[in-house]
């Protein structure tokens, strides 16, 4: 079987090539993503600037390119921001400070906003004279080597599992059926027990491998840096592995073609991936989009992953996340064993 895995190159570029080409991509964007630069055009003298101590004037220069032009070129500055080429135009009415930007693009709008509004406060404050009651002392609680990457790996290798191991059980079961390997494996002189457990070690395998490589590349080619417990990656992949298979045995067991089986996996698999974090944080999302996403096992074999790689926990953070994917492998299990088929109908 597990020779028959890797001979199908179709099987291959699905179970492996195809998560491993986002991995590159996000990986390539947040290797790279040391926050942009504001590209901010200064028109004439602009004191909050100007007067600026060097020592603040390089803190500033680290977040935004500031670049100077006379007053008679403010028109064609305008015509950037309108145009995306330029992020805001400052300038100085009397003691007030013009900014102008664009809302395209909201993220960057804020920053230009905030920036400014800093500025301005912090000139305020020095022209007043009063010494600043309160400061900002800011901490990351995670271990500050940390990247995106490691975030992302974690996540996509999940999605990867799900992929391979659910297209695996549901086109194979499909096309054994309508082969007849199904009926004539049945007659063999060998346990049934026997078969679907070597169906469930290469898949295993598999699963064992997309870890290896995943974890190589994000190593090697973007930085990513294991921590705590990270090999009890190794029991979630199995667990998680386990229950991808036993959905795609069900989805195996109610489609009668090879397409039918790739297309009703495909509904299963992808929209669980958004909805479990595995292309981007659910932070963010409604609080009924964040409950639905803990009815899914994907997500709970995502956050498991993420405890023992990213977030430094131990063996106590893989107990839950392991029994609840486990109890979904005993109940599609169930269901695809009152469903299954030997013979195509």
């Amino acid at each position: 079987m597990f020779l028959g895995f890797i001979r199908d190159r179709m099987t291959l570029f699905w179970a492996v090539l195809f998560p491993l080409m986002f991995l590159v991509l996000f990986g390539g964007i947040f290797t790279n993503q040391n926050a942009s630069k504001i590209e901010v055009t200064q028109v004439g003298a602009v004191s909050v600037l100007d007067q600026m101590p060097s020592e603040a004037r390089a803190g500033i220069e680290e977040s935004m390119d500031i670049t100077k032009v006379s007053e008679q070129d403010a028109d064609a500055a305008l015509d950037q921001v309108r145009s995306g080429d330029l992020d805001a135009v400052i300038s100085q009415d009397g003691d007030t400070l013009v900014v102008r930007y664009s809302r395209a693009d909201p993220v960057t709008a804020g920053r230009v906003i905030g920036m400014f509004q800093g500025l301005v406060d912090s000139a305020n404050l020095a022209a007043s004279g009063v010494t600043p009651q309160f400061s900002l002392s800011t901490h990351q609680v995670e271990n500050e080597s940390l990247k995106a990457i490691q975030y992302v790996t974690p996540s996509l290798l999940g999605w990867a599992v799900a992929m391979s191991a659910t297209f695996g059980a549901a086109v194979n079961l499909v096309a054994w059926r309508k082969s007849g390997l199904l009926r004539r494996l049945r007659l063999a002189p060998i346990p049934t027990s026997s078969v679907v457990l070597a169906r469930v070690g290469v898949s295993l395998m598999v699963a064992l491998g997309q870890a290896a490589i995943f974890v190589g590349l994000g190593v090697g080619a973007f930085g990513l840096q294991l921590t705590g417990w990270w090999p009890l990656v190794v029991p979630l992949l199995l667990a998680g592995t386990l229950s991808f298979l036993a959905i795609g045995m069900l989805a195996g067991s109610v489609c009668k073609t090879e397409e039918g089986a790739v297309g009703l996996a495909n509904f299963i698999v992808l929209p669980m991936a958004f909805l479990s974090g595995s292309f981007f944080p659910l932070d963010g999302a409604p609080g009924w989009l964040q409950a639905i996403s803990k009815l899914l096992p994907l997500r709970h074999l995502n956050e498991g992953m993420l405890d023992v790689m990213v977030r430094g926990e131990g063996p106590a953070a893989i107990v839950l996340p392991i029994a609840i994917l486990l109890a979904f492998t005993v109940v599609f299990a169930g269901i695809s064993a009152k469903l299954f088929r030997w013979d195509a109908a």
